[in-house]
């Protein structure tokens, strides 16, 4: 099972626009797709209609099982979706007082990581979503990772955000030798404003090769298919901002297989 992490420290960036789109598009070519709500102010979970509070089990309980040493399903913590191929780890608010409550309790950084490998099995790729901060719930998704996507705004203040991300990757290696997996997104890019071109020459002078080599566009039809509580491949498949997310999710494909085809030989 692949497993592409969506994060960046700050908010308002498409973290969970870029998860939904490309788990709406990975459903749609017949794969099976685990969505991870690993925010606890549920965006992606409210995203496709849960009621997080009303749920019997969510990635909170995850969390406080791991920390009390008892047993859980993981599976009871995943609910389907009304989206064929795709299912849900879904969010509670919960969450936000799990660094309070066990952030410096040794072993915390690994438990969604070890509750994916128990549901390996049943799914193609987890697209975990994350919170805009550095603590428990982003180290676990980071250390639960094959591919990490960070997108980040075609702006200013976006730009600088994106920095601190990058030291948090940094901090987050193993060893000095170990290369972190990132691919940084530009999204919401306006054709049409300085800021936005702007933003990609400085992305690319200061990150290269690490930035896709496209953009996904401003478009409204994401927020019109939030509405509807479906991925916006299904509310609207020719839109430039659908068609933008296809053509990374070619990119993302192809990157995956030539790494593999590294390693096997």
């Amino acid at each position: 099972m692949m497993v592409w992490t969506v994060a960046n420290q700050k908010g308002g960036v498409g973290k969970t626009t870029t998860a939904i789109s490309l788990a709406g598009l990975m459903s749609e070519r017949g794969y099976k797709v685990l969505l991870v709500d690993m925010d606890p102010h549920c965006s992606l979970s409210y995203y496709l209609d849960i009621d997080t509070e009303s749920l019997d089990c969510s990635g909170y309980d995850m969390f406080v099982a791991a920390r009390e040493a008892s047993a859980i399903d993981i599976e009871q913590c995943i609910a389907p979706t009304g989206v064929d191929g795709i299912d849900i780890m879904p969010a509670n608010m919960a969450m936000a007082t799990l660094d309070r409550k066990f952030g410096h309790t040794e072993g915390m950084g690994l438990i969604l990581k070890h509750a994916l490998s128990l549901v390996a099995k049943s799914y193609d790729i987890a697209i975990i979503d994350c919170p805009p901060v550095l603590g428990v719930l982003m180290v676990n998704a980071l250390a639960a990772s094959d591919k990490i996507l960070v997108p980040v705004q075609t702006e200013y203040l976006a730009l600088k955000g994106l920095e601190r991300m990058i030291m948090s990757l940094d901090i987050m290696k193993m060893s000095p030798n170990q290369s972190i997996d990132y691919l940084v997104v530009p999204t919401m890019f306006d054709k049409r404003t300085k800021a936005g071109g702007q933003a990609m020459e400085t992305l690319n002078e200061q990150y290269g090769d690490r930035v896709w080599r496209s953009v996904i566009p401003v478009d409204t039809r994401f927020r019109d298919a939030s509405l509807e509580h479906v991925p916006p491949s299904i509310f609207a498949a020719q839109a430039r901002g659908v068609v933008a997310y296809r053509e990374l999710l070619d990119d993302l494909i192809d990157l995956h297989v030539a790494k593999h085809t590294e390693v096997a030989s």
